[in-house]
């Protein structure tokens, strides 16, 4: 983060439901996506609103004559259908002013508690990572480093600007999963990613932040970003989200199309064994087409994908077996502290514990540093 920033979260957005591979919203999906924007205190899109203050209060009468023709244009044609929506949010709204104290109780638990199977995991070392991947950072961090040098490294997948790239050893995730399963196995509290991933572990939570993936985004990844993506962040990502999914037939077996609350995602691949399951990628979010074209990407074991977080996107079912990946969505204050990546405007700031929402206030006087936002914004 920027030096004497505090993390923040913009309290409207949202991630659309949206139809899966076709672009298109549900009624009820898009009804509750609009309205979640007119919310004071919302935060949408799968990760923990803000600390409950006067700031975010739920919606008036006021708010209900504006939202309503709003809703009308989204296919909310009664007062029951308005009120049942409406309704939802707010209950909606109250639990995630709830998610940041529960998630750091759940942490004081853990930390307490919780007895790894494999403490070594929890510091980042260069052995847990491929040859392949150090060879890259080092390559990125000399100085006749440029994108075109990159791509020398690594695979460019279309023209969409995601990449595939080696990120650990095949041992290191077999070492890994085993660790989450043993923290799934056990008795303590878990918080879940976001509303649409229903397995998996925060691993905030898990205090896999300080020492693993903290070190991980600063000193590997963001060398890498630096060149591909400099025009949306790609230099300056000062916070993240992390977290593992889990995937299959008795659980999560997909994962509808959406786009990340991150200026920069990284999917990698932990295994284990599964058919099918592919992710497919449609258009940024700034710049829809009236037929998206799509792509679809297989996942391979230890490789990770490096795409824009505003990239339409989501995962088919899988088959057969169990898929475990690792998200770590990258944010960039000097980006989203112009503009909220999720609905498009000027963001409004609450506090929040840890990174938050990855927005940062300065004190006043002090100066923060800005990038050009991403030019398809």
């Amino acid at each position: 983060m920027e030096a004497g920033g505090f993390p923040l979260r913009h309290h409207r957005g949202g991630v659309p439901g949206w139809g899966k591979q076709t672009g298109a919203p549900c009624k009820h999906q898009r009804l509750r996506f609009t309205l979640y924007c007119w919310m004071p205190g919302a935060v949408v899109g799968g990760h923990p609103s803000p600390r409950p203050s006067s700031a975010t209060s739920g919606a008036g009468s006021s708010l209900q004559l504006q939202a309503k023709p709003v809703l009308g244009d989204h296919g909310c044609r009664s007062d029951e259908d308005f009120n049942a929506v409406l309704e939802e949010i707010q209950k909606e709204v109250q639990r995630r002013k709830q998610l940041d104290h529960q998630s750091m109780a759940r942490k004081a638990i853990i930390s307490q508690c919780y007895k790894p199977k494999h403490p070594e995991v929890y510091v980042l070392q260069d052995s847990f990572l491929a040859p392949e991947f150090l060879e890259t950072v080092k390559y990125c961090t000399s100085q006749d480093a440029d994108f075109q040098g990159l791509l020398r490294h690594i695979d460019s997948i279309s023209d969409k600007r995601i990449y595939r790239l080696p990120v650990f050893t095949e041992e290191f995730c077999r070492v890994f999963i085993e660790e989450m399963e043993n923290f799934e196995q056990s008795k303590m509290p878990k918080g879940r990613p976001n509303t649409m991933n229903n397995y998996g572990v925060l691993l905030n939570e898990l205090g896999l932040y300080e020492a693993f993936i903290t070190p991980l985004r600063e000193k590997y990844l963001q060398p890498i970003t630096c060149l591909l993506y400099p025009d949306c962040g790609g230099g300056f990502l000062d916070s993240h989200k992390a977290f593992i999914v889990k995937y299959s037939l008795h659980e999560d077996l997909d994962l509808s199309s959406h786009y990340d609350n991150a200026e920069v995602t990284l999917n990698v691949s932990l295994g284990k064994e599964f058919t099918e399951g592919n992710l497919y990628f449609g258009d940024l979010r700034q710049a829809p087409t009236p037929v998206p074209k799509y792509v679809e990407i297989e996942h391979v074991v230890s490789q990770g994908l490096l795409h824009l977080g505003g990239q339409i996107h989501g995962a088919l079912p899988v088959a057969s077996g169990e898929r475990w990946n690792l998200i770590v969505w990258m944010r960039s204050s000097a980006v989203r502290n112009q503009l909220c990546p999720m609905c498009n405007k000027k963001p409004e700031l609450v506090d929040a514990e840890g990174f938050g929402d990855g927005f940062t206030r300065s004190p006043e006087g002090d100066m923060p540093k800005t990038v050009d936002l991403c030019s398809l914004i």
